[in-house]
């Protein structure tokens, strides 16, 4: 084979690592920014707080809303520095950060402890559990050992929705191998005593049962108690399929005294176990804030998503010194990452306020009139308008929240397809879920719309919207179809 050379031209993407930075701070929601500005103060001995700056208000005003800004007084050193070779301006493309500086978010190694954060897990803690509040039922009760035992075998078989997973056969041949002479009634009797705990209908071998049992809890004196009772004991399957004319033929019931009696069985928690949730809320920090100045909406940062950051003027100071020690080589490199790392977080900021500005200018007519007044919007004319890409958009529209009078959205909330009108106009996919809501919520619940007669109510006003576009609209909404909505009283 003879070997040879050859000159090709090309282009491909080339990214800096400055961009690299900047790209991965942009995609970050607001908790996971936090996170990472104190993972890079926490390693960088140039950065620190600027505490003495004010940072309240509602501003549009970069320089007050948390945003890392360069002044005279705070960054002399910074212009000084640019003219020390040693510290380049840029880096090489296709350069990865973690080659030139030490990673900002370093890992910890297992089982260290993390000095403040130690009680994370205890600020983290989750609430009680299902089978964490029938177990200390079970221990504030008297039990024997047998019983015990049993009782805990019970526990371990319920489900989230409350209900027993498995047969009692199952349970007491797997419980015969344990306990001597055990028998189904004791089984069977330990059960009846869990049901008796909290939440109402716990520990039930069906639906039917899970009712009964909420059903015995009530007081004698409560009306159609006795009546519910016959309904769900053995005609259940009437009222699931709403045979009216059976169920009146069996209980023996007018349309009144039926109704009634529906009306408690409705009552009652079919999946009591969905009672018991465990407490993990997470909150939501809006990015931007939406404020009406005269007769126009405008956004403003959110000056607490981010603390002001600054150089340390001491530290840098000490850079100046013409000595190449590693100390020194090292100092100049945590210089070099401060100045990089405040200039993205300034360019993620000016980028989200930019788009956040193009949504709402277009999004007037939303914070006026509410979801109705929706415009169909896709990232292109954002990205048209802004002079960005449509990946920058996504990036950045992505885990941000706008708090807005109507509430607090994602900014891909104001993003969606349209149909047409019949005046040449578009309508946009939001709207058209808003007129589907409100159509169903003041419906006949006794004759429900069909989806075929939704679409024609929507193209009587003006939105021609097939009756396929309804039924897919509803799912996303999870709303049931029309033979599911049906009440019988």
């Amino acid at each position: 084979m003879k070997q040879s050379l050859q000159l090709r031209m090309g282009q491909h993407l080339a990214m800096t690592p400055q961009l690299q930075q900047a790209i991965k701070l942009l995609q970050l929601s607001s908790a996971d920014l936090q996170q990472e500005i104190q993972d890079a103060l926490d390693s960088n001995m140039m950065l620190e707080i600027a505490e003495d700056e004010p940072s309240s208000g509602h501003t549009g005003d970069l320089s007050e809303v948390g945003v890392p800004t360069i002044t005279d007084n705070e960054y002399r050193e910074l212009r000084d520095m640019d003219a020390v070779k040693e510290i380049p301006r840029e880096l090489a493309v296709d350069v990865s950060w973690e080659d030139l500086y030490e990673s900002i978010a370093t890992a910890q190694p297992a089982g260290q402890s993390g000095g403040e954060n130690d009680d994370f897990p205890f600020q983290r803690a989750t609430g009680q559990t299902l089978h964490e509040l029938l177990a200390w039922q079970m221990e504030m009760s008297r039990f024997s050992e047998r019983d015990y035992a049993i009782a805990t075998t019970l526990i371990d078989s319920i489900n989230d929705d409350g209900y027993l997973g498995t047969t009692l056969d199952e349970i007491h041949q797997g419980l015969s191998h344990q306990i001597p002479a055990l028998e189904l009634d004791e089984v069977r009797a330990v059960l009846h005593r869990l049901q008796t705990f909290e939440p109402a209908g716990i520990a039930a071998l069906d639906l039917a049962d899970c009712l009964r049992i909420q059903l015995n809890q009530l007081p004698d004196s409560t009306p159609y108690k006795t009546q519910a009772l016959a309904l769900v004991g053995k005609h259940l399957d009437l009222l699931a399929k709403k045979d009216i004319a059976g169920l009146k033929r069996h209980l023996q019931m007018e349309d009144e005294e039926l109704g009634a009696v529906v009306g408690l069985v409705r009552r009652l928690e079919p999946k009591p176990g969905q009672q018991i949730t465990i407490n993990d809320s997470q909150y939501i920090t809006p990015d931007v804030y939406v404020i009406r100045q005269a007769d126009r909406w405008t956004v403003k940062l959110n000056p607490d998503i981010a603390p002001r950051l600054r150089v340390n003027p001491f530290y840098s100071g000490m850079v100046k010194r013409a000595d190449s020690s590693a100390d020194n080589a090292s100092m100049r490199n945590h210089l070099q990452e401060a100045r990089w790392f405040i200039k993205s977080l300034h360019s993620r900021n000016e980028t989200l306020l930019k788009v956040a500005k193009s949504i709402i200018e277009r999004q007037q007519a939303f914070l006026n009139e509410g979801e109705k007044a929706m415009k169909p919007l896709v990232l292109r004319d954002i990205a048209e308008e802004v002079g960005m890409h449509e990946s920058t958009i996504s990036r950045v529209t992505t885990q941000k929240y706008m708090h807005t009078p109507n509430g607090i959205f994602e900014f891909k909330y104001f993003f969606s397809s349209h149909v047409s009108t019949q005046g040449g106009g578009e309508c946009s996919a939001t709207a058209i879920k808003a007129y589907l809501k409100e159509i169903i919520c003041t419906e006949n619940a006794q004759k429900p719309l069909s989806d075929e007669a939704i679409a024609k109510i929507l193209q009587g006003r003006g939105i021609n919207v097939a009756r396929r576009t309804i039924a897919k609209y509803r799912e996303a909404m999870a709303i049931a179809p029309s033979s599911e909505r049906k009440r019988i009283f």
